[in-house]
């Protein structure tokens, strides 16, 4: 059993959950993830870890609660238990000086974005962030980010916070100036946006990192269920990545399989449960 030891809402549907897991704080890199389980016999939900204190055996997990199984998780008050954390899992960001690097985070992206921005921004590297969402109340993390970022660019589509309109415009003033184009790009959000960072950033021929969330259930590479095509070939995003090459991914396919269980969740059906009856059959 994991103690939760704080749990706040940072945005609609959206918490900041700090989790006893001293083995996990001790080990992880940037980049890497964890397997939630609230209960027994729950569904297995991937998060990546957003922070960790190794001296306090702790690691930070922001969570969107967006299906049951999310909702579930982020009920679980300060003091409350949750069943399994298994991780680190995946392979960690590539930390390197590169030179100038933006990051770019979309909603709850930010979340994933952080601890790779933080990395990148320790290894000496000028990092500029750029986040967007919906709307002001979406937009997470600024002052943390903030805080080593050379620059921070808030975008926001009604124009409540920072920029009006998606994280592509400041990127694109960025690519356009010679003396602020940044050697490489790390973007991580919804689908769409990361996608749209990559056409962007392809006409420029700027290396572009995504960090992808398929639909998971293992985090072993055992079900296949978070298989992308990358330059053509399958990979898994549980042990091949979360990281991947933003212009070799099949964008349309991966938003195909991630629209695949939006019915069933819809109707209150968790995924093990789905594939449990689907085994049967």
């Amino acid at each position: 059993m994991f103690l939760v030891v704080s749990n706040e809402e940072i945005a609609p549907q959206l918490h900041r959950m700090v989790i006893s897991a001293p083995r996990v704080a001790r080990s992880r890199k940037p980049g890497q993830f964890v397997i939630v389980r609230c209960g027994k016999g729950r569904e297995r939900i991937p998060l990546t870890i957003a922070d960790d204190d190794p001296a306090a055996g702790t690691i930070t997990l922001i969570i969107q609660a967006v299906g049951i199984s999310t909702r579930e998780i982020v009920a679980v008050p300060a003091g409350g238990f949750i069943s399994d954390v298994a991780g680190p899992l995946g392979e960690p960001t590539e930390i390197e000086k590169i030179g100038r690097v933006v990051c770019v985070g979309g909603g709850a992206g930010a979340a994933v974005l952080f601890p790779l921005a933080k990395g990148l921004a320790e290894a000496g590297n000028e990092l500029t962030t750029i986040i967007g969402g919906r709307s002001e109340k979406y937009v997470i993390l600024q002052k943390e980010l903030g805080a080593f970022s050379t620059h921070l660019y808030t975008t926001t589509e009604d124009g409540s916070g920072g920029e009006k309109g998606f994280v592509t415009l400041p990127l694109k003033r960025l690519l356009e100036d010679p003396e602020q184009c940044p050697a490489a790009v790390y973007a991580v959000g919804p689908v769409p946006m990361m996608k749209a960072v990559c056409d962007l950033t392809r006409n420029y021929g700027v290396r572009t990192i995504v960090s992808l969330n398929p639909i998971m259930v293992d985090g072993t590479g055992m079900c296949g269920g978070c298989r992308v095509t990358v330059g053509g070939q399958v990979k898994f995003a549980c042990v091949d990545g979360p990281e991947f090459d933003g212009h070799l991914v099949d964008f349309r396919e991966l938003s195909a399989r991630q629209a695949t269980y939006l019915e069933l969740d819809a109707h209150g059906c968790r995924l093990d449960q789905k594939i449990a009856e689907l085994k049967k059959d």
